[in-house]
């Protein structure tokens, strides 16, 4: 869609570029939203991908042994810029210990669009356009990543990534703020996940996605995105049993309706997924094998 009240676009080339941002002037990555509807408050662009942000970077590494039997591996964590596109990291091959690595392209067929899509939506884009059915934002938040967020003022903020959106299309950024990257740690990374979405159509928009995580000290938590407002995290020490699982699931309290599907059909249906889950990451054979102590 044309923004033809869009006077100017600005490449930026370093920090200082971006004081220009404000409720009349938006910060351009993708464009895939930004185009997608009227804009008519809009009378300037600042484009991000001029700043030359790294896509992907790998980061601070946590030493583990993988089996009792083998030695230490280092395992990676990740810098995901908020201008990396979803076909960029998609691609992204697995560095060593990365049990988590499907998620991402788990989580990138998860976006309602063509290939055409895939190759100029940006993950940061996708996380603050804050839709419900975001498929970054569930892969953020099910990692327990932090976002890296560039403010207004000069000053930078960290916080968790499945408290940046707020509700349906709102999050935590200002008008002149800017979402700089996404930190995803290396605990999570190697962590055992399992992925689960449904949706009134084969290729239809989320009506509900699920990620389980468990982690190396059995640790389980269940991330609950598309189908609530925002995300929904659920927390135990080891993974519960069922009746707990579906009790917690059933008593979260933002499931929505909208044309994508119904909040008790929302409701309902997590309730299968995430027993799915939870049946998927339960400890097997091959893990008392690998670890015959019992500790991860």
């Amino acid at each position: 869609m044309d923004l033809n009240t869009v006077l100017t676009i600005t490449a930026a080339r370093h920090r200082d570029d971006l004081a220009l941002l404000g409720p009349q002037v938006a910060p351009l990555a993708g464009g895939s939203d930004l185009f997608g509807d009227p804009q008519t408050h809009l009378t300037g662009l600042v484009d991000l991908q001029t700043l030359g942000w790294p896509a992907l970077t790998l980061t601070e590494t946590l030493t583990e042994s993988l089996t009792a039997d083998a030695g230490t591996t280092a395992v990676p964590g990740l810098s995901i810029a908020a201008t990396c596109t979803i076909a960029e990291l998609s691609r992204l091959p697995a560095a060593p210990g990365w049990a988590a690595h499907p998620l991402f392209f788990q989580c990138a067929t998860a976006l309602y669009g063509s290939f055409k899509i895939w190759n100029v939506a940006t993950v940061g884009g996708n996380l603050c356009a804050s839709l419900p059915a975001g498929p970054m934002t569930s892969l953020a938040a099910a990692l327990d990543a932090e976002v890296l967020i560039w403010r207004r003022d000069g000053s930078d903020e960290r916080m968790p990534a499945s408290a940046f959106v707020t509700g349906n299309t709102t999050n935590v950024l200002g008008p002149g703020d800017v979402l700089r990257s996404i930190e995803v740690p290396a605990s999570s990374l190697a962590a055992r996940t399992a992925y689960r979405k449904i949706s009134l159509s084969p290729l239809g928009r989320s009506g509900a996605v699920l990620i389980g995580r468990l982690d190396r000290d059995r640790r389980f938590v269940l991330t609950v995105t598309a189908g609530t407002v925002r995300p929904v995290q659920l927390r135990y020490s080891s993974l519960p049993d069922a009746g707990t699982l579906a009790r917690d699931v059933a008593g979260i309290d933002c499931w929505f309706t909208d044309a994508h599907g119904a909040a008790d059909w929302r409701r309902a249906v997590s309730g299968v997924l995430g027993e799915e889950i939870r049946t998927e990451l339960e400890p097997t054979a091959l893990d008392a094998t690998e670890h015959p102590t019992g500790d991860l």
